[in-house]
């Protein structure tokens, strides 16, 4: 039965609230024991076979124990939002806000589901700091692996850094830019988040010395209610990242370095990526040729960066915006599934690339998941909601995926 509901759900009461966290960036989430307090007695159960789950909303042909509560296997009729409503009300009616209901799918043989929990079977979680101080901290490594990563002199000696702590300052431009894309990303969920209520804990930026940072850890705390809510939050950053950072990215192309030089890097580059590759011969042409160096504003440097960062959260596996939004696409099965892919594409890869092999390991640690159950996740989300979603792994694969042609005809009559 612990298929739907996880030690990544949590229960606090607040002001009449229910808050859950999924996803916890730290480790430390623990199960509540539950006693015979804590479980719905027979009489509860009953009332809520034979009068708040009925014909015209769900038909309950059998039920089963489920951690505390209980787990109503029928027919569903009607429409789920609409049916989850109906029994909601019902329940507020009964019972006040003692239980919790979930209208799931059951992954053995994909038919609707209704679960019923008592409010006090989930425990608050408990972490060994602050929320604050530990995001705080992340925080200001973040802000260093930033400025570091745009200071090549210290890159190749970091225990040199601190005996040159002001070279860090050359690095601002590289990391403002960074950091804005990376703020506009965390600005779209919570824009969205507000206006669909679904409350958001502090972020926490995760370092990295490779490309200054693997973006934020962004947790959700409270139920969400449906599937298209979850997709909407989850697809509102890469979107708001993805924007502003192929706009500077147009602009590093168009725009003459201010200091006439700019930063000169191999067109070889530019096969990293299909997105940047593809942009790059379409706006320079005949200018880029395979091994010849290109002078470039650092802009554009600067944005893949950005674009590479919503990309690698773009991934559809555990709780990274690209899992929420597969799950909420796709379902649970299917996430489950994209999940196992990705994890193994980035398995391989972590062979050849040393940033894969950190995201394998991250995303195992923090953010594996499973996502934690929704009110309602039988209702599919609005079509053009899904396009949205679709997008975003879209361009995520293409900003990752390899520039696989050859930059000028040249290089193909030299292979003959």
């Amino acid at each position: 039965c612990s298929t739907f509901i996880t030690s990544g759900l949590c229960l606090i009461q607040e002001d009449d609230a229910i808050e859950v966290t999924s996803g916890s960036p730290l480790p430390g989430v623990k199960l509540q024991q539950l006693d015979e307090s804590m479980r719905i007695p027979k009489e509860t159960i009953d009332i809520l076979k034979d009068q708040v789950f009925a014909f015209d909303t769900f038909f309950v042909t059998s039920q089963e124990p489920y951690e505390g509560g209980v787990l109503f296997k029928g027919n569903l009729r009607g429409q789920a939002a609409r049916s989850y409503e109906k029994i909601s009300t019902r329940m507020q009616n009964k019972f006040g806000d003692e239980y919790k209901l979930f209208l799931l799918i059951n992954p053995e043989d994909d038919k609707p589901v209704a679960v019923v929990v008592p409010k006090t079977s989930l425990q608050p979680e408990t972490t060994a700091v602050p929320e604050w101080l530990a995001a705080g901290a992340f925080g200001l490594v973040t802000v260093f692996t930033l400025l570091l990563r745009n200071v090549p002199a210290l890159q190749s000696n970091l225990l040199s850094t601190f005996d040159n702590l002001s070279l860090l300052s050359n690095g601002l431009p590289g990391a403002f830019f960074t950091a804005l894309l990376l703020g506009v990303h965390e600005l779209g969920h919570i824009l969205v988040a507000k206006s669909t209520g679904v409350k958001l804990g502090v972020p926490f930026f995760v370092p990295s010395w490779q490309i200054g940072s693997f973006g934020a850890i962004t947790r959700i705390k409270n139920i969400v209610p449906n599937r298209e809510d979850l997709l909407k939050v989850a697809a509102a950053g890469p979107l708001a990242g993805f924007s502003l950072g192929f706009v500077l990215f147009l602009l590093g192309f168009i725009l003459p370095p201010s200091d006439g030089i700019g930063v000169v890097v191999d067109a070889s580059v530019f096969h990293e990526s299909f997105l940047a590759g593809g942009v790059a011969k379409l706006l320079l042409g005949d200018v880029l040729k395979e091994g010849t160096p290109i002078s470039v504003n650092p802009l554009v440097i600067w944005a893949w960066a950005g674009l590479l960062i919503n990309a690698i959260n773009s991934i559809p596996a555990g709780e990274l915006d690209g899992g929420r939004i597969s799950f909420a696409i796709w379902g649970r099965k299917a996430s489950a599934r994209f999940t196992s892919l990705s994890i193994g594409l980035l398995g391989l890869s972590s062979l050849f690339n040393d940033v894969a092999f950190y995201w394998v390991v991250l995303i195992f640690i923090l953010q594996r998941g499973p996502i934690a159950p929704l009110s309602e996740e039988i209702t599919d989300p609005e079509n053009k909601y899904v396009a949205l979603g679709v997008l975003v792994l879209i361009l995520g694969l293409l900003v990752c995926l390899p520039y696989p042609f050859p930059f000028n005809y040249d290089s193909i009559n030299t292979d003959f």
